[in-house]
């Protein structure tokens, strides 16, 4: 069942960027996830043994795990979380093996605080680690990890960067600080949530080199270069290459393979079919190339039937803008079709 949700979110006018026309390729089907509790994926990172997954929400008992997959796609190991999380939306994996599960969703906006787990190499009890914004509730679904482990949050709807003001620390609420906003150039990319879908940062991750970040929306994958270890001037300034995630049912998720040679997508399944199995996806790198305007690759989406090639809607404006843009900070109403576990305030 779905929900009406009216979003008031703080925006800043959008960088005027011209986007190439698309050139197709095709989005290479890894594997499926096994049955059970894995329908809600909203973060995930390759490993070398496989990959590491969290579900969306914190509902169902057997869903609040963090889950270790073999490269066939099977689960084999469970982590339970030492009390209930939130709504657990992202995950990193850190310099030195630790994951990083990012308890930042808040549909609602109504949470005083957000946190991190981290898990340990080896270890089977993640920590607990809270943070506070320090201008109100935000939503969000993406998180980055900087060369230093240093962990920055992309809130959903206005892209706005965070990071801890100081260092985290067990049993404490450490202070957020507003340390940047990203600009998303303009897409057009067919996607279950239309204008809304094309502008919603829904995932993060970090190339295993520390050379690249990625963002995603429902709809696309920003991919921006990194120089020096310096994450937030990438993300701040840099001019991202554009790959289009068609249609997925609702892509929340992304990494980076291994070798650091391509992008790993997996969409949530709860409302698909019954019977519907996560497929991780693969998409080909955009090599990067001397050039003022982003590059965009569309990439159609490989469903459990059988591959399809993808379209691309038509020009939707992203973001409805009130006032004039010299105003400085405008108030925008987004309105957008949501399950219902969505709409409850967490």
């Amino acid at each position: 069942m779905g929900a009406v949700v009216v979003v008031a979110v703080t925006v800043v006018p959008p960088t005027a960027v011209a986007n190439p026309s698309p050139t197709l390729v095709r989005g290479t089907p890894v594997c499926e996830v096994g049955g059970g509790p894995l329908t809600e994926i909203s973060g995930m990172a390759a490993t070398e043994d496989g990959f590491v997954m969290v579900n969306d929400g914190a509902d169902d008992e057997t869903r609040r795990r963090i889950f270790f997959l073999d490269p066939e796609c099977s689960v084999v190991r469970t982590v339970p979380y030492p009390s209930r999380p939130a709504d657990t939306e992202d995950l990193a994996v850190g310099a030195d093996g630790t994951i990083w599960v990012a308890d930042i969703g808040d549909n609602g906006r109504s949470r005083q605080t957000i946190a991190v787990w981290k898990l340990a190499p080896g270890a089977d009890r993640p920590v607990l680690y809270r943070m506070a914004y320090p201008d109100g509730p935000h939503d969000a679904e993406a998180l980055l990890l900087t060369g230093d482990d240093r962990p920055i949050i992309v809130t959903k709807y206005s892209a706005g960067l965070y990071a801890p003001a100081t260092a985290l620390q067990p049993g404490t609420t450490v202070p957020l600080a507003r340390v940047g906003q990203v600009r998303l150039p303009a897409s057009t990319t067919s996607n279950p949530f239309g204008g809304l879908g094309q502008t919603s940062v829904t995932g993060a991750a970090t190339a295993p080199d520390g050379r690249r970040v990625v963002l995603r929306t429902y709809a696309d994958a920003f991919e921006f270069d990194v120089v020096d270890g310096d994450v937030l001037t990438a993300l701040t300034s840099g001019r991202p290459r554009m790959t289009a995630l068609p249609d997925e049912p609702q892509g929340e998720s992304i990494t980076y393979g291994r070798d650091g040679r391509s992008l790993l997508t997996v969409s949530e399944t709860a409302d698909q079919p019954p019977g519907t199995k996560p497929s991780i996806l693969r998409y080909p790198l955009i090599a990067a190339v001397a050039s003022t305007e982003p590059q965009v690759t569309s990439a159609p989406t490989a469903r459990a039937a059988g591959d399809h090639v993808g379209r691309t809607g038509n020009a939707l404006t992203p973001i409805v803008l009130a006032g004039a843009f010299g105003l400085g900070v405008i108030v925008v109403g987004l309105v957008a079709v949501t399950r219902s576990r969505r709409a409850r305030s967490r």
